[in-house]
């Protein structure tokens, strides 16, 4: 097949040159008559590009086609068979009326992506044509790996030590792309990338990333993900894993106490050291006075937390407390340390001196305390009544605390025979203060993070101390968020727990502290920053009514995204290009984006899917809409396999002719020979229509004949014709008769036909006993049917039918008459040359003859001529008088038709019977019954 397309060259360069050759060659006049009609391509195939495994068409359309046509694939012929061998997926579609040859292939594989070409093969005044199409079969990537690690696996990874993680995108066509993601975040480090063809037309695409990561990488997903054609944008192919990066932990702190906080005998007490960061996580130690303290230690993530509980003493007081956190990686351990305030009475008062005196005796009381923090203040009252002038001093005591001490000195006068002496010791604990709370702590979000849209965030705020207890408030934007607190050893907390939206970004929390000793609330702010996907997607069209010919722009509109949405288009599944993309600022600090494209409207984009996409990449969510065009165009019949229509007379006779248009609204009218057919079927007419069908209760063959079918929308109207032929039974209108032969000479009969169809194997001719297969020929043309016969003999004198039979009814049948002229010939039989009668009846005497031309008849007796009442029949007056004789008959042929032989004559003798049978001679019968008896041979 090469050598034909080679040999097709060769002819094709030879015609051109002969034709130049003719053009410079030849007379003036002969360049002005107008060049034959060639043929040319009307439609030619372009280059296309589909997913594997869907289906495609190649289309072809030829203009005066004169040529054969087949396709080739990389110059492969596929032959000029609608059905191609050993290519089953492929084959032919060909519409003859549309001079359409258009290659199907159906489930399309990478053996499919080739150079095609429409071949039309050359014919008289015609050169070969061709035309190729490039098909791109696009195949996504069959797999995607980090080499090494399987999916979602952990990495660990010291931190600032080099890691190389490797991914792998196998199979695909063309090759796809990969991009890295920490998160949802692209990852700025270019990474090495290379491009194998591992097999024809299939690629693996390899990237390299080398990092140092760091502690704050801890727990971060690293992802690679494949870009391709053939991958749905909502369903990324991706690869990730975790990191696990070692480091230290942070430095230790304490939460439940603070410095300088002051605490009560007998108070319980929790204090929490804690330390955020560190893998493997922290391991937490207390130390008191510089002895290891056993306390339960636990850890949520990377956040660990060792919880003291005690209950404070005197003891307490002062008390040294240090929390160390060390992990594999910290090499030395990272402190903190506090000492403890507690308040505590004196738990005595111890009071001496004499209790006994003389009236003028001084009497010296002294008045001790037992320890106390802080210092007590002693006063002394006697008999009830307080003593101004007391004093007292303060030492401090081995045990800790304070010791306050106080003498006075009382002269016992004559009037008080007793006094009452009291010591009074008074502690600050006793008394409460007025104290404001610590500014608030709000943990639970760093500044500069980045939330994701749907993800939950729990904020704590706390503060410790204040007196009276402070209240908690959150707040957003200025707006009161209700949530709960709680107060535990004067230490206030709440959570707030957030399902993370769109209008969280930028938005403010605050939790507010207040309590009596401040008239300013004491704030912690938080700023969150979130990503957010656009919600919806909105397509329109300008303009709204799309009609064949114009250019449309599609519009779609994404709402609110940050960051900024990327916007694509797809039609029918293929990205196609956009126009125009432009970003403004969108609600809650995100940006709305807009992308256009243009359409040049045909009616083949009736109901063509466009769909936009709007992707947030940095999370890898979209949202898609999508739009059917509506494109309004006149009625266009769908064209039927023929455009004539059978139907048998007598029979019910249907057509319908469905037309299709935008809009669907589609009346239809029928005429034939310029008259409307009625659609009303209450009319009882036999004839009718309904909408798209041509309805005949009875078909006759009157109806037969062109019609008209119109149909209407409110964008134009389209007219197919149609024609109707009506099928009915045979009948014979006339045949060949009136016309002799003269033996030896050829004789032809005819037989005239009515019928649909009709052909030469309708129609026979019959005669029994008759050889018609080597005596006769029979043929058919134009409705007639002709029996010829070489040569005609006498024999062949006689009926010969003519039958015709198409199936459409009764057959019909008519005996056509074969006449050869021949001399008179007289018919001897007794039957015919005797004859009995009784006398004085009347006697009829016959002579029959074969001829041709009819003859004419005489009669003789006795040598004279009878006068004759019939041509061929002779009656007597009186068989008496008859008596008994011979008459005489002479045939001869008819005036002015050609001369015969001699006439021929018989003898018929007449004489008495004695019965009615014919007898050689006539004898008298009896005369009692008079009868006549016509003897009749014919």
């Amino acid at each position: 097949m090469q050598f034909w397309i080679t040999l097709t060259f060769a002819v094709l360069l030879a015609t051109t040159i002969c034709h130049v050759m003719a053009a410079v060659t030849a007379p003036t006049p002969a360049a002005q008559v107008a060049s034959p009609t060639v043929q040319k391509f009307h439609l030619t195939p372009h280059d296309l590009q589909i997913l594997e495994g869907t289906d495609t068409l190649l289309r072809c359309e030829v203009s005066n086609r004169a040529g054969k046509v087949q396709w080739t694939k990389d110059g492969f012929a596929l032959g000029f068979s609608a059905v191609i061998p050993g290519f089953p997926r492929y084959s032919v579609l060909v519409d003859a009326k549309q001079n359409a040859y258009n290659l199907q292939i159906k489930n399309a594989t990478l053996e499919d992506d080739a150079e095609y070409q429409c071949q039309v093969g050359p014919a008289a005044g015609n050169p070969a044509i061709r035309a190729n199409a490039k098909l791109s079969i696009v195949a996504a990537p069959s797999s995607i790996v980090i080499e090494g690690y399987a999916r979602n696996a952990r990495v660990e990874v010291e931190e600032r030590q080099n890691l190389t993680l490797h991914c792998i995108a196998e199979n695909a066509n063309p090759a796809a792309e990969i991009v890295w993601f920490q998160g949802e975040v692209p990852v700025s480090t270019a990474p090495i990338v290379t491009v194998n063809q591992t097999a024809p037309k299939r690629f693996t695409t390899s990237s390299t990333l080398h990092l140092q990561p760091r502690a704050e990488d801890d727990y971060k997903e690293f992802s690679c993900e494949a870009r391709h054609k053939a991958l749905p944008p909502d369903v990324p192919m991706r690869a990730q894993v975790q990191l696990s990066v070692l480091y230290p932990p942070g430095a230790p702190f304490f939460e439940g106490y603070s410095q300088g906080e002051t605490l009560h005998r007998g108070q319980e007490v929790q204090i929490a050291c804690r330390s955020r960061g560190g893998n493997p996580p922290a391991q937490l130690t207390w130390y008191r006075n510089g002895v290891a303290i056993s306390s339960p230690q636990r850890t949520s993530g990377r956040l660990s937390e060792n919880v003291y509980k005690f209950t404070a003493a005197a003891e307490d007081n002062g008390a040294n407390l240090v929390c160390e956190a060390k992990n594999l990686l910290a090499t030395t351990p990272l402190r903190a340390e506090l000492n403890l305030t507690v308040l505590y009475a004196p738990k005595d008062v111890y009071l001496s001196g004499a209790n006994q005196a003389k009236v003028g005796d001084s009497v010296q009381l002294s008045c001790v305390t037992a320890p106390s923090n802080p210092q007590a203040r002693i006063s002394w009252s006697i008999n009830g009544r307080p003593l101004d002038n007391s004093t007292y001093k303060t030492t401090s005591s081995s045990d800790g605390g304070w010791v306050s001490s106080s003498n006075i000195s009382l002269t016992i006068d004559s009037q008080s025979r007793t006094f009452i002496a009291v010591c009074h010791a008074l502690n600050t604990e006793l008394t409460q203060n007025v104290i404001p709370p610590s500014p608030p702590l709000l943990t639970g979000y760093n500044d500069g993070d980045i939330l994701i849209s749907g993800s939950i965030l729990k904020l704590q705020c706390s503060s410790a101390g204040g007196n009276p207890p402070p209240t908690l408030q959150w707040y957003k934007n200025d707006k009161i968020i209700n949530a709960p607190s709680k107060l535990v050893d004067s230490k206030i907390t709440s959570e707030l727990s957030l399902l993370v939206n769109a209008s969280d970004n930028n938005a403010i929390y605050k939790c507010k502290v207040q309590n009596a000793a401040i008239d300013i609330p004491l704030f912690a702010t938080k700023t969150l920053g979130v990503h957010f996907p656009p919600e919806t997607v909105k397509i329109s069209v300008v303009p709204k009514n799309l009609v064949p010919g114009i250019r449309a722009k599609l519009i779609c509109d994404s709402s609110s995204s940050n960051p900024p949405a990327k916007i694509s288009w797809w039609k029918d599944g293929i990205p196609v290009e956009g126009l125009n993309l432009a970003n403004r600022p969108g609600l809650w600090g995100g940006s709305v984006s807009t992308l256009e494209m243009y359409v040049n409207i045909t009616q083949d984009l009736d109901g063509i899917v466009y769909t936009c996409q709007s992707h947030n990449e940095v999370l890898q969510r979209s949202v898609h809409e999508t739009i059917s065009l509506d494109i309004l165009y006149p009625p266009k019949f769908e064209t039927p396999q023929s455009t004539t229509f059978v139907g048998v007379e007598g029979a019910p006779f249907h057509v319908e002719l469905l037309a299709s248009g935008n809009p669907m609204v589609i009346s239809y009218t029928w005429t034939k020979d310029g008259l409307p057919i009625s659609s009303n079927s209450l009319s009882g007419q036999r004839l009718i229509s309904d909408g798209p069908r041509l309805n005949i209760s009875r078909l006759s063959r009157n109806d037969a004949g062109v019609y008209i079918c119109e149909a209407l929308n409110s964008q134009g109207t389209a007219l197919l014709e149609i024609q109707v032929a009506v099928e009915y039974a045979p009948t014979i209108t006339a045949v060949s008769e009136g016309r002799s032969f003269v033996a030896g000479e050829p004789a032809v009969l005819a037989c005239h036909i009515q019928a649909r169809p009709l052909e030469a194997a309708h129609v026979r001719w019959s005669r029994d006993g008759y050889d018609l297969a080597t005596r006769t020929i029979s043929s058919f043309e134009n409705g007639t049917a002709l029996l010829q016969i070489a040569s005609v003999e006498r024999s062949d004198i006689g009926n010969f039918t003519c039958i015709v039979d198409n199936q459409r009814g009764a057959p019909a049948a008519q005996n056509v008459l074969l006449v050869v002229q021949t001399a008179p010939e007289i018919d001897h039989s007794p039957g015919f040359t005797r004859y009995a009668a009784r006398l004085g009846v009347r006697a009829q005497l016959i002579c029959r003859s074969l001829a041709s031309p009819q003859p004419s008849f005489i009669w003789r007796r006795h040598g004279k001529d009878l006068k004759m009442q019939r041509r061929n029949k002779f009656k007597s007056v009186d068989a008496q008088k008859l008596r008994y004789g011979y008459f005489v008959t002479d045939g001869t042929g008819s005036p002015g038709q050609p001369k015969i032989k001699a006439p021929s004559s018989a003898v018929v003798s007449a004489q008495p019977l004695l019965n009615i049978r014919c007898l050689p001679t006539l004898r008298r019968l009896q005369r009692r019954h008079p009868t006549v008896v016509p003897v009749d041979g014919s």
